[in-house]
């Protein structure tokens, strides 16, 4: 029998399949390292460090407390927080907080995992570890384990935090204890297509913590004697007192200032350029080489670059740490960097076309090309067909149906009718759905109707909403009120609204009266100035007052 070799390719089990000669396999895809395999190796929760577990570092205090955390303050969110991993221990589930950068979620977070679960022994894998294999290893390990993912974007890609990695660990009644910036917790949820991201935030129990203190917090913050909490509570002004502790805002002061007239113009244009390859979606730490290639396209004008510092000076300038807590740019490594968050999270210009270039021409991971895609489908459509084209065209159908929904709305029908097909072909779900809205809108509308239909029957959850509202547009209002009630069973507000506008034109004025009020209890933005109107109408202008003061519930349904 010949020698038998494997090559390369992603983790996974190898079968010798009989008699085979100098046998290679090989695969293009990428293989990250496994987390460690011994829970027992991990650290207790009652013993982990904030530091570690990703708090940011705090401006040194007068009189002492430099090189830790300030002592926590307790936040009004706690309760719910530790209520919340409380249930996730017995039951399995994710609870995950999300806020603004330094708005203190993950050491809200950290403190809660503490005090809830701290003799649980913490799993906190880097982003670049292979998380596939972390139940079996929890399950044969025997240990109680707490999973922990600080900045649960960068986990959301294959090989990290799947459906059935989830799925395996609710099983397991493993508890996951996750934090989120809100700007891409806010992508994810608003992404057009079903991919795991989204359907992982959807299963998620989610916290909000805000990064303006109340008066309750602040009035604890008060009684603190450590002199950086005292420091803060003088000076944090309009920002959050975790903001102040973390220097964010006054980085953020010095980064907007920094240009020609200051010396920094170079050094600003290198922050620039790691903070826009973060919004592009591209994951650091980033080369040298690359910030240097980057930062080009925000240089001043050509008479401006004989003033300009040389390079060296600008990165020494950018990564000088203020205040004793940290820089504008973060070594990650030898000549590798990364843009502190709270710039990231505050940048909203617009990010150069050879920027989005720059973020595909360095990556070669599929997760890198879909993140970019996603943040790019509204701002820069060309990039974010460039991400998925290549994704689509290895026959992935979520890449199909997302690209497929761009080139819609681009306005070239007949190739996104290609790609939702392809998508089809191979089970996508959503498929059915976003093709059907397609053909409808190009006037195919009984080819429409058979797919909405086919959508319904695979479960597609926006199906009945949509082939009732095309059902009532050809008067078929009793097979449109049947689907609407359908998608009211699950949870729509938007099917709520739908069935109060159907009731209204029906002359159910009293039944319209009250799902209106169903579906602003959901949160649909709309409702409650069509109540009032109709209330307005029926001659009760006090409660059509009401309505227009409250404000909707606590919804929140990403749309197909």
């Amino acid at each position: 029998m010949g020698s038998n070799e494997i090559s390369g390719g992603c983790f996974g089990a190898a079968v010798q399949a009989g008699n085979l000669e100098n046998l290679t396999i090989t695969s293009s895809c990428a293989n990250p390292p496994p987390f460690p395999e011994d829970p027992g190796n991990w650290p207790l929760a009652g013993e982990w460090e904030a530091l570690v577990a990703g708090t940011h570092p705090s401006r040194p205090g007068a009189g002492g407390g430099d090189g830790d955390v300030p002592p926590y303050i307790a936040r009004d969110a706690d309760e719910r927080i530790r209520r919340r991993v409380a249930e996730a221990e017995r039951h399995g589930g994710m609870v995950l907080v999300v806020g603004d950068s330094t708005a203190g979620k993950t050491r809200a977070a950290f403190e809660a995992v503490r005090a809830v679960l701290p003799v649980y022994r913490v799993c906190a894998p880097s982003a670049d570890n292979d998380l596939t294999g972390v139940p079996l290893s929890i399950e044969r390990g025997g240990s109680r384990c707490v999973v922990w993912l600080d900045d649960l974007e960068r986990y959301l890609r294959p090989g990290g935090l799947q459906i059935d990695v989830l799925a395996a660990l609710t099983r397991l009644r493993v508890p996951v204890v996750a934090t989120m910036r809100l700007k891409p917790f806010e992508s994810f949820s608003a992404a057009r297509d079903h991919g795991s991201g989204a359907q992982l935030l959807r299963a998620a129990e989610v916290i909000d913590l805000d990064r303006l203190w109340s008066e309750g917090e602040l009035s604890r913050a008060e009684r603190c004697d450590d002199p950086r909490i005292l420091d803060a509570l003088t000076h944090h002004g309009m920002y959050g007192v975790a903001e102040y502790l973390a220097a964010g805002p006054s980085l953020l002061r010095e980064w907007r200032r920094a240009g020609p007239g200051n010396g920094h113009a170079r050094g600003a244009a290198l922050v620039r350029a790691a903070v826009d390859l973060t919004r592009c979606g591209l994951r650091g730490p980033y080369p040298r080489a690359l910030l240097e290639d980057a930062h080009q396209w925000y240089l001043p004008a050509e008479g401006a670059i004989s003033r300009l510092e040389s390079v060296d000076t600008a990165f020494d300038w950018a990564s000088e740490v203020r205040h004793g807590v940290t820089s504008l740019l973060l070594p990650a490594g030898t000549e590798k960097w990364l843009a502190f968050d709270y710039l990231v999270d505050h940048a909203d210009t617009e990010i150069p076309d050879q920027v989005w270039e720059a973020a595909l021409a360095h990556t070669d991971a599929d997760a890198d090309r879909w993140v970019i895609a996603r943040n790019a489908q509204d701002v820069a459509p060309q990039a974010a067909e460039e991400a998925w084209r290549p994704l689509a065209d290895a026959g992935n159908p979520y890449a199909a149906n997302d690209l497929a929904l761009l080139l819609g709305e681009l306005g070239r029908a007949q190739e996104a009718e290609s790609l939702y097909r392809q998508a089809l072909g191979k089970g996508h779900l959503d498929a059915a759905n976003n093709l059907a809205v397609l053909l409808e809108r190009e006037g195919r509308v009984d080819e429409a109707e058979a797919l909405y239909r086919s959508a319904l029957r695979g479960g597609d959850p926006y199906a009945a909403l949509n082939l009732g509202d095309l059902l009532e547009r050809a008067d078929r209002l009793a097979e449109a009120a049947a689907l609407y009630r359908r998608a009211l069973n699950n949870g729509s507000k938007h099917a709520a609204h739908a069935l109060a506008t159907l009731a209204q034109k029906m002359g159910s004025l009293e039944e319209a009266v009250s799902l209106y009020r169903v579906a602003i209890d959901l949160g649909d933005p709309y409702a409650a100035e069509d109540l009032a109107e109709l209330l307005i109408f029926l001659g009760r202008p006090r409660e059509a007052e009401e309505c227009r003061a409250r404000p909707p519930g606590p919804g929140g349904e990403a749309h197909g």
